[in-house]
C-alpha cells in the first residue's frame, strides 16, 4: 500500500471520465482512433467497439455521419494547429442533440460529446453591463454571484480567494436554504493542492455533475496514461469526490478567476442534489467571470494608479523637505512622522551611529539596540520585512506587543545608519471551515489502495487564535518604503554634490570666520567694558530713583555680561579648532578642584556637594584640557543648583589604553530625543531655558576631545546626567 501526499496525486490522468459525457481520441497526424470512453457505444449504435482501434471515423460513415459533416470536424486541420484551443458545435446523433467539442492536446485530438440540457429556470439580467461602473471590489463579486445564480441555479455559489500563504478564503457568497453559509471561512492550502491549482489555470471551467455516479473508463491499446488536463469530462479524484460529499454537496462547478496571468481565486458552486449544467451555461458563466475579473483588475489598477500618484506627490514633498537640511540624519529626524506614516507603521526608529530618534509607538531603547545588533548579524538584504517578528524572535530579543511586525532598511551599513518601522501585535484569528488538521485515509485508485491525506469530514467553523503577528505588510507598503529609499538616495546624492562643491568655499569662509571671531572678541571687548562701567556708574548715581529704573539698568549690565561671555565662548570654540596643540601627560586634580570652587561661586550654590574621587593623569593639551573640564563641571553644578540637595560626583579611572572621567549630577537631565543635537552649537534644551547659557559649551568640548584623540558622550534620565570623557592613557603612548 503506497502513501501519497495530496500534491502528488496524478489527477490529470485518472483513466476515467464522468458519466454525463462521451469521448473519442484520434491521432493528430493520422486521425486514427487511439482511445475512447467505454460508454461510446451508448450513443453510437455498435456492439463491438474494438473495431475502432487503428481505424478512422471516416471508415464508419453510417455511424459518424453527423460528426463528419459538422463544421468543426471538416475544419479539423485548421482548428487544431494550436494546442488546447476548444471549438464548439451542435450535432444530432440519432434523434438527440449533443454538444460537440474539439481540441488538440499534444499528439491527440479530443472529440467530446454531451447532451444538450435545457434550463427553463435560467434568467439573465442586464446587470452584467454594470461591472465596469462599480467602484467597489466587493460589489463586483456580489454582482457576479447574483448573475451566475440566475444561470446555474445551484444552492451555494462562492468567490474563493487564494491568500498569500496558500490558504483560501470565501470573500463573497450567495446561497439558499439548502446549504449552510461558508462566507468568511478559511481553507488550508492542502484543500486545493499544487497540481489542482495548475489544472485550474489550464482548464478554467470544471464541472462534477454527480459525485455519486460511477466514472466511465477510457479504453486504449496505444496509450497507457491519457492526459485529460484540458478535457471537460475528466473524472474527479476519489479524494476530491469525498471532499465534496463531506461538504454536503452532490454537484460542484467552478470557474477560475485569472488576474494578471495568475490564479487569483475560484467561483465555486455547489448543489445539494446531483445536477448537471449545460455546456452553454458553463461557457456563459465563464464569460461573466472573465468580465468580473477584468472589471476587478481595472478597479485595482485604477486604485493603484491613484495611490501611486498620491505617493509620488508625497515623495516629492518629502524630497523638498529633505533638501532643507545639511545632513541626511537631520533630514530623517525632522521628517520622521511623514516617513513613519507612508508605509502605515505604528512606530519608527531613526538610527545613526549611537543616536536613536523615535516617533510613534516603539519598543524601549535597549530593545531597539538589540534589534539593530540582530539585524547586522542576520540580514544581508538592504530591506528586511516581517509581520511575525514578535512570534519568531520575541523571546530571543525581549520584544513586547509594540514589535509584532517590523521593516528594517539599511541606509548605510558602514555608518550604522538605518530606519526601522514597527507595527503593533494584531490580535487576530482565522475561522477555518473545519479543523485544518490533516488525517490519513485509505482510498482505492485504479484498483490500487493508497494511504492519502483524507479530506475533512466536518466543515463546521473552527476558530484558530493567531498570536505574535502584526497586520500584513501589503504591496503598497513595500512601494512606499521603496519611494522613501529613492528619496534618500536622490537627496543624499544631491547633498554630496552640493557639499563637495561648497567645500572649498567653506574652507575660505571658515578661515574668514575664525579671523572674524578673533577680531570681534578683541575689538568689541573694550567698548563692552566701557558700556558696563558707565552703566554701573549710572546705577550708583540713581540712588533716589525708582526701583523700576534701577532694574532696567541692572538688566543692561546683565546683557552686557551675557554678550561678553558669548564672545569669549565663540573665541574658545575657534581656538579649539585651529590652535596649535601639544599633547603631554597632565595631572588633573588641581585643575578640577579649582574649577569646582569657582563654579560654586559663579552659580551662587555653596550648598552644592561636589565629591572628587580619583583623578588619574591624562594625555592632553593644558589649555584645551582646562576648557573641557570647565564646561562640563560648570554645566553639572549649574543644572543641579536648583535641586534640594544638589550633588556632583567627579571620578576618573583607568580602562586599558584609555582614561575615563565621569562627571555625574542630579540635575534636570537631558531628554533622549535631544541626544542627536547635544553637541551642536547654540543648541539648548527646552527644560534648560530657566538657566543662563548660550549652547556653545558642549560644542567646544566635543571639538576639543576630537582634536586630542578622545571622545565625549553622556547618559541621562530624569534623575540627572553623567558625562563621560575618554582620554588617551599616557602610559600607553610612546615618546611623551
Amino acid at each position: 500500500m503506497n502513501f501519497v501526499e495530496c500534491h502528488e496525486e496524478p489527477i490529470h490522468i485518472p483513466g476515467y471520465i464522468q458519466s454525463f459525457g462521451y469521448l473519442i481520441g484520434i491521432d493528430a497526424t493520422s486521425h486514427t482512433i487511439t482511445f475512447f470512453s467505454e460508454n461510446i457505444a451508448d450513443i453510437f449504435n455498435i456492439d463491438n467497439t474494438e473495431i475502432f482501434f487503428g481505424k478512422k471515423l471516416t471508415d464508419f460513415p453510417e455511424l459518424f455521419q453527423t460528426v463528419m459533416t459538422a463544421d468543426i470536424f471538416q475544419s479539423l486541420e485548421n482548428l487544431t494547429r494550436r494546442e488546447n484551443e476548444t471549438y464548439f458545435d451542435k450535432i444530432f446523433i440519432g434523434a438527440k442533440q449533443y454538444h460537440f467539442s474539439v481540441f488538440r492536446s499534444q499528439n491527440q485530438i479530443f472529440l467530446e460529446f454531451e447532451s444538450l440540457l435545457a434550463n427553463p429556470h435560467k434568467r439573465i439580467t442586464n446587470k452584467y453591463d454594470n461591472f465596469y461602473i462599480i467602484d467597489n471590489d466587493q460589489e463586483i463579486w456580489d454582482q457576479l454571484l447574483s448573475t451566475l445564480f440566475n444561470i446555474i441555479n445551484y444552492d451555494r455559489i462562492m468567490v474563493y480567494k487564494f491568500m498569500e500563504d496558500g490558504s483560501g478564503k470565501v470573500i463573497a457568497e450567495k446561497t439558499n436554504d439548502n446549504l449552510e453559509s461558508y462566507l468568511g471561512l478559511h481553507y488550508p492550502e492542502s484543500d486545493i493542492p499544487r497540481q489542482a491549482r495548475e489544472l485550474y489555470k489550464k482548464k478554467r471551467k470544471r464541472i462534477f455533475s454527480n459525485v455519486h455516479a460511477e466514472p466511465v473508463k477510457l479504453i486504449s491499446k496505444a496509450i497507457d496514461y491519457i492526459d485529460l488536463s484540458f478535457s471537460s469530462l475528466r473524472a474527479m479524484s476519489p479524494i476530491h469526490g469525498q471532499y465534496i460529499k463531506n461538504s454536503g454537496a452532490s454537484s460542484s462547478f467552478s470557474v477560475s478567476i485569472i488576474i494578471d496571468d495568475k490564479l487569483w481565486g475560484l467561483v465555486t458552486c455547489q448543489n445539494s442534489e446531483p445536477k448537471h449544467i449545460d455546456l452553454e451555461d458553463r461557457v456563459q458563466a465563464g464569460i461573466f467571470t472573465v468580465l468580473a475579473s477584468n472589471a476587478y483588475s481595472s478597479f485595482k489598477s485604477k486604485k493603484e494608479l491613484e495611490y501611486r500618484l498620491d505617493l509620488s506627490l508625497k515623495a516629492s514633498q518629502l524630497k523638498s523637505e529633505f533638501l532643507k537640511y545639511n545632513t541626511l540624519f537631520e533630514s530623517l529626524v525632522e521628517n520622521k512622522s511623514e516617513i513613519r506614516n507612508l508605509p502605515e507603521a505604528d512606530g519608527l526608529a531613526v538610527i545613526s551611529e549611537n543616536y536613536v530618534v523615535t516617533d510613534g509607538v516603539t519598543p524601549q531603547r535597549d530593545v531597539i539596540h538589540k534589534i539593530v545588533d540582530w539585524a547586522y548579524r542576520n540580514t544581508e538584504e538592504t530591506v528586511f520585512m516581517s509581520r511575525s517578528f514578535l512570534k519568531d524572535f520575541g523571546d530571543e530579543l525581549g520584544l513586547d506587543a509594540t514589535t509584532g511586525g517590523i521593516v528594517i532598511y539599511f541606509v548605510e551599513k558602514s555608518k550604522n545608519e538605518m530606519l526601522i518601522w514597527f507595527r503593533k501585535e494584531f490580535d487576530d484569528h482565522i475561522n477555518w471551515a473545519g479543523n485544518p488538521e490533516k488525517k490519513i485515509g485509505v482510498f482505492s485508485q485504479n484498483g490500487e489502495e493508497r494511504n492519502i491525506v483524507s479530506p475533512r469530514t466536518s466543515f463546521e467553523a473552527f476558530k484558530e487564535e493567531i498570536k505574535g503577528n502584526s497586520r500584513r505588510w501589503s504591496s503598497r507598503n513595500e512601494i512606499a518604503i521603496q519611494a522613501i529609499r529613492d528619496v534618500i538616495l536622490e537627496t543624499s546624492h544631491r547633498q554630496y554634490v552640493t557639499i563637495k562643491r561648497l567645500n572649498e568655499q567653506l574652507k575660505k569662509v571658515n578661515e574668514e570666520l575664525d579671523s572674524f571671531s578673533y577680531t570681534i572678541s578683541h575689538d568689541l571687548g573694550t567698548p563692552l567694558t566701557v558700556m558696563k562701567l558707565n552703566a554701573q556708574m549710572l546705577l550708583k548715581s540713581l540712588s533716589d530713583t525708582s526701583d523700576k529704573n534701577k532694574n532696567k539698568i541692572s538688566s543692561i549690565i546683565d546683557e552686557i555680561d551675557n554678550m561678553a561671555e558669548m564672545m569669549n565662548d565663540v573665541l574658545q570654540l575657534s581656538r579649539a579648532k585651529h590652535s596649535e596643540i601639544e599633547l603631554e601627560k597632565l595631572d588633573t586634580q588641581q585643575t578640577i578642584e579649582k574649577i569646582t570652587e569657582n563654579a560654586k561661586l559663579t552659580f551662587d550654590t555653596q550648598k552644592s556637594e561636589v565629591v572628587v574621587k580619583d583623578c588619574p593623569s591624562v594625555l592632553a593639551d593644558k589649555t584645551l584640557l582646562h576648557q573641557v573640564f570647565l564646561n562640563i563641571i560648570n554645566n553639572a553644578i549649574k543644572y543641579s543648583s536648583k535641586q534640594d540637595h544638589p550633588k556632583v560626583l567627579i571620578e576618573g579611572m583607568e580602562d586599558g589604553e584609555n582614561i575615563i572621567y565621569k562627571i555625574t549630577d542630579n540635575g534636570i537631565g537631558i531628554p533622549e530625543s535631544e541626544k542627536h543635537r547635544m553637541f551642536k552649537i547654540f543648541n539648548r534644551m527646552d527644560n534648560a531655558r530657566k538657566f543662563k547659557g548660550n549652547g556653545i559649551g558642549l560644542s567646544i568640548v566635543h571639538r576639543i576631545m576630537n582634536r586630542i584623540g578622545g571622545n565625549v558622550d553622556y547618559e541621562s534620565n530624569n534623575n540627572g546626567t553623567c558625562f563621560i570623557l575618554t582620554f588617551q592613557n599616557p602610559k600607553f603612548v610612546k615618546q611623551l
